[in-house]
């Protein structure tokens, strides 16, 4: 078994791919945007999905333009 093989079988395997148009809420936010990339950083956090969102979110007082959510907290938009 070579490296690529072994990736394959044994690492995250994405569920969005880059360019898929979702919705979801970011903090109870509603939002609509563009998956820039779907990864699992490491075993603790779990897989997660950075968005490019259409239109800027302020949350906290701090203005989003990029947001990173997990998987439960978005859906395809069709």
């Amino acid at each position: 078994m070579n490296l690529a093989e072994y990736f394959r079988l044994n690492r995250y395997q994405s569920k969005y791919e880059i360019g898929d148009r979702v919705i979801g809420k970011f903090h109870k936010i509603p939002f609509v945007g563009t998956v820039g990339n779907d990864t699992q950083i490491n075993e603790t956090d779990g897989p997660r999905i950075s968005v490019h969102l259409d239109l800027p979110l302020k949350y906290d007082g701090v203005i989003y333009n990029l947001i990173f959510v997990k998987h439960k907290d978005i859906k395809l938009f069709k």
